[in-house]
């Protein structure tokens, strides 16, 4: 009987997710705030809580997180990696420098302690590597001149993850400075010596990766990453961040063939994990948080517009090429939401998880606004700026002939 409910239960939420992904298409959104909205439905004090099966979901949304940090690893080569970092790491140091203090220094205003500081800093810091991914394909941009700015800059957030995580990890077990440097140390040495094995050993292990069999290369791959993900893990390592380098470590069709047979499950996973978030957010905590959230979202969209700006600005790309940099970064999503569930789980401060929901709501909710919009309304305010102003130079000229590049396709 209980099986019986599970799969019940199970089966109601992958056909509502279906609904909620088909009816987010047809209004060209991303279906990330929908999930976390049925997750919060079916949730602690929502319409529907679920029982039997959250334990069931709770191990979906784990793999979710695994399976969303491997196909991004499988984006970029280890050479790639190595020289983005090299080109890219001021335009990192801006990013952290920018958008890490305004969630600290929210936290420490709310009184909520320097741990809780710790998370909301890595909340407000990392972009959605998922969402700003989809939107710059729907937009027609990944050949834009500014796509190799955006992706280095989301690149760096993800690396930085294998550093801070462990961090926040060993905060929230409130392990000593011995046991955290420890923790920390092994951390680094793991994440360094994949690294190394990715960049040295690549082409040695996606030919023993590959296959010719679907079937087989599917096992293969989900299997040895399942299985680092998990050995980091017990190092004290993320398992997303194991993740992540074994699909840097896989390049060629090996890379191809398995970013198109575990697409569909890195979909289907993903979005088991933000209902699983929302259904650990009561609803009715969420309203005395949003006035904060708000505050917090519209400060770091701005913080992240001028990031994007300033590292495209030094990669010499035009003026509109800067903005729709900067508007493409705004998106927050599932590492601010695994950061956050952290936090929960460890029982820091019972606010924090309602104020990460609807901040990432607000902000996954304006992302794909903002990347459309940002570049166009900066061009329509500098033409109005230069109509007010006869005696600039630029007076009447079009705004077009500032580009140095050519224009994007028409959105």
């Amino acid at each position: 009987m209980h099986s019986t409910v599970i799969l019940i239960e199970f089966g109601a939420i992958i056909l509502g997710l279906g609904l909620l992904g088909r009816f987010a298409g047809r209004l060209g959104l991303s279906p990330i705030p929908l999930y976390l909205l049925a997750g919060l439905a079916f949730g602690e004090g929502g319409l529907l809580p679920l029982g039997a099966s959250e334990e069931f979901v709770a191990i979906g949304a784990e793999i979710g997180v695994i399976l969303l940090l491997l196909m991004l690893g499988l984006e970029y080569t280890a050479a790639d990696l190595v020289g983005n970092l090299k080109a890219q790491y001021p335009a990192g140091l801006v990013d952290m420098a920018l958008n890490a203090l305004p969630g600290a220094a929210m936290a420490l205003l709310l009184g909520w302690g320097p741990v809780a500081a710790v998370v909301l800093a890595g909340v407000t810091w990392i972009s959605s590597s998922g969402v700003i991914a989809k939107v710059l394909a729907d937009l027609g941009r990944l050949g834009n001149r500014e796509t190799p700015v955006i992706l280095s800059i989301l690149v760096m957030e993800d690396l930085a993850m294998a550093v801070y995580l462990p961090i926040l990890t060993a905060l929230l077990a409130g392990t000593g400075w011995v046991a955290g440097g420890l923790t920390l140390a092994v951390a680094l040495s793991v994440a360094g010596l994949v690294l190394f094995a990715a960049v040295r050993y690549g082409r040695v292990i996606s030919r023993f990766v590959s296959s010719d069999d679907p079937e087989k290369l599917l096992l293969v791959v989900l299997g040895l990453t399942l299985l680092v993900a998990g050995i980091a893990q017990q190092l004290q390592v993320s398992a997303a961040v194991g993740a992540f380098l074994v699909g840097i470590a896989l390049s060629g069709e090996v890379a191809e063939g398995a970013h198109t047979l575990l697409s569909p499950l890195r979909d289907l996973f993903a979005a088991v994990f933000f209902v699983f978030f929302g259904l650990h957010t009561d609803p009715a905590s969420i309203p005395p948080v949003l006035l904060p959230a708000l505050a917090l979202a519209v400060l770091t969209a701005g913080t992240k517009v001028a990031t994007g700006y300033w590292a495209a600005r030094r990669a010499r790309v035009s003026a509109r090429g800067r903005w729709r940099a900067g508007g493409a970064l705004v998106a927050r999503g599932e590492f601010s939401i695994v950061i956050a569930g952290l936090a929960v789980t460890a029982g820091i401060e019972p606010a924090l998880g309602p104020l990460a929901t609807a901040y990432v709501l607000i902000l996954v909710i304006a992302g794909p606004l903002t990347a459309r919009w940002t570049e166009p309304l900066a061009r329509r305010l500098a033409e109005r700026r230069r109509a007010r102003t006869p005696g600039d130079p630029a007076h009447g000229r079009p705004a077009a002939e500032e580009a140095t590049e050519p224009a994007p396709v028409p959105d």
